[in-house]
């Protein structure tokens, strides 16, 4: 296997043995070999597209298939033999209906889970078509930061939100992919076009979440426990929450998030059940304290999922795109066997108050108070902005983002999105002039409401966002922050300050225009970068 699509990459250059994120040689053969019939797939899809005709079982599909592969989602062979030959099928169908295309090798699965290893094997990343390794690595970000389209664009259409471009460039990039006659420059632009598709992604996921369930409000969390029966909901999806808090309606059973789905508690239509209590441990590479201490039902909802230890294998369940060997998956949403699961397990035996924490300061909350912003910027009560945001991961030295955070001077204020802020999101930072030092913006998946508030703040000063005193400090983990990072070049934002560690998918030379054109720098430490930016 080699695998280095994730931050933490063995030795800084990828997993060849066993991943990181516990993906065994096995599963990541068959990834490799999933993504390889999607090119062949999405040649077909893009040429029908172009020519009218559209198919929304191949659009979902490759969505669902996509996502599958991003790190710490799926680990069970089976759903990958099955997304395979479901791959093959439709690529079949499809070819009926468009003619006059190339395709790369007319794939056919093997008929055994052995055969389809061996193909695998021969299809991993390293195995591309380019003229030189600059272009391999762009192919490389390129298929990244589709995937990371993808799991938003995923996660937009189950609530009922699409747009057609976003399957198209799906389709023109991967099928561009496996070319070995394509050039630096025409991958170049692919590159940046992904950043501004996923623009539009995260624009429709945020239709999606706020037309569905109201835009979020300052909402105190508990991180204590309330006496009884309880749930654990970890990963992204609000719709899987919806539906688990509507059957667990009277039912003497608490729901508590846990990662990315602390945010939740900000939505005003899921505030409103009475027993959706509060917020439950941290990041998701803790899960396995966490987890094994919680005495209820675990849901995962979409990626964020380690190896489940035996204490508590019998307690979690998986939905969507997740999968475990072995672990019990629900298909569609009837969460029944987690409930019946959460009323035979203990539960927490007493209340324990424990501290609390704020959510809720997406886009709509920060513009509504925008003139109090303004007014304290140019009164030189607020300094500087800090996007302190990103993933968060369990290699050395994301503590920087910690002491980054306790060191920003007292006249500045912290914006922070996805589970990179649990490293900080329980400390007290006070206030200025009534505007909290902390603010929450919400999941990774809130990439947009950032943006839309660095815009926001642009047009209110009459400046470029470069020239707006905000600093960008991101950490990265997987695909979607890939995508994300697209957005932010495509954008043009400058002067990001990025770690832990740089991409291993990225060579020197690659590196070298990111630094050219958009001052891309990596993190030093919180002294150093806070002297620098603030002089």
């Amino acid at each position: 296997m080699f695998c280095n699509q994730c931050e933490q990459a063995a030795k800084g250059i990828g997993c060849e043995k066993v991943g990181v994120c516990g993906k065994d040689g096995e599963v990541s053969a068959l990834q490799d070999l999933l993504i390889y019939s999607l090119f062949e797939l999405s040649s077909y899809a893009y040429e029908g597209k172009k020519a009218g005709i559209e198919d929304k079982e191949i659009d979902h599909f490759v969505l669902e298939a996509l996502f599958s592969t991003l790190t710490n989602v799926n680990f069970d062979p089976e759903r990958f033999i099955a997304y395979i030959n479901r791959s093959y099928a439709l690529k079949e169908r499809l070819k009926d209906k468009v003619k006059g295309i190339s395709p790369i090798n007319e794939f056919k699965p093997a008929p055994t889970l052995e055969g389809l290893i061996k193909q695998g094997e021969s299809v991993g990343l390293k195995s591309y078509p380019a003229q030189n390794e600059d272009i391999l690595s762009l192919k490389h970000i390129l298929l990244f930061g589709v995937k990371g389209v993808a799991a938003y664009a995923y996660h937009a259409k189950v609530l009922g939100k699409e747009d057609n471009s976003i399957y198209t460039f799906i389709y023109e990039a991967l099928s561009a992919i496996p070319k070995a006659d394509i050039g630096l420059n025409e991958m170049l632009s692919l590159v940046l076009k992904c950043g501004e598709i996923n623009l539009k992604t995260m624009e429709i996921l945020d239709e999606a979440n706020t037309g569905t369930y109201g835009h979020p409000v300052p909402t105190k969390v508990p991180l204590g426990a309330k006496k009884g029966k309880g749930i654990l909901v970890s990963g992204h999806d609000l719709k899987d929450l919806e539906e688990l808090l509507k059957q667990t309606e009277n039912k003497g059973i608490y729901v508590y998030t846990h990662g990315e789905m602390l945010p939740a508690h900000g939505y005003p239509a899921l505030k409103k059940y009475p027993h959706f209590y509060g917020h439950y441990g941290t990041a998701w590479q803790n899960q396995h304290k966490e987890f094994a201490q919680f005495p209820g039902a675990i849901l995962m909802t979409t990626n964020c999922l380690q190896r489940p230890l035996d204490s508590y294998k019998e307690q979690i369940f998986t939905t969507g795109t997740v999968g475990w060997p072995g672990v019990k998956h629900i298909a569609g949403y009837d969460f029944s066997p987690v409930i019946e699961k959460a009323l035979a397990l203990p539960g927490f035996p007493e209340d324990t108050n424990g501290r609390s924490v704020m959510v809720g300061f997406a886009r709509n909350t920060v513009m509504g108070v925008a003139g109090t912003v303004i007014e304290a910027v140019k009164n030189k009560n607020i300094r500087h902005f800090f996007l302190v945001a990103g993933c968060d991961g369990a290699k050395p030295g994301r503590n920087y983002y910690t002491e980054f955070v306790e060191k920003v001077p007292k006249d500045s204020i912290v914006l922070t999105l996805a589970c990179g802020k649990f490293r900080f999101f329980d400390k007290d930072l006070g206030d200025i002039g009534g505007i909290p030092r902390l603010l929450d913006i919400g999941q990774c998946n809130d990439a947009y409401s950032a943006i839309q508030i660095a815009v926001a703040l642009s047009k209110a000063f009459n400046v470029g966002v470069n020239e707006l005193p905000l600093s960008l400090i991101l950490s990265w983990y997987e695909q979607k922050a890939v995508s994300i990072l697209l957005t932010l070049l495509y954008l043009g934002i400058k002067n990001i300050r990025l770690g832990p560690s740089l991409p291993a998918f990225v060579t020197p030379n690659v590196l070298d225009v990111l630094v050219k054109n958009f001052d891309i720098k990596p993190i030093s430490t919180p002294d150093e970068d806070l002297k620098a930016i603030l002089g």
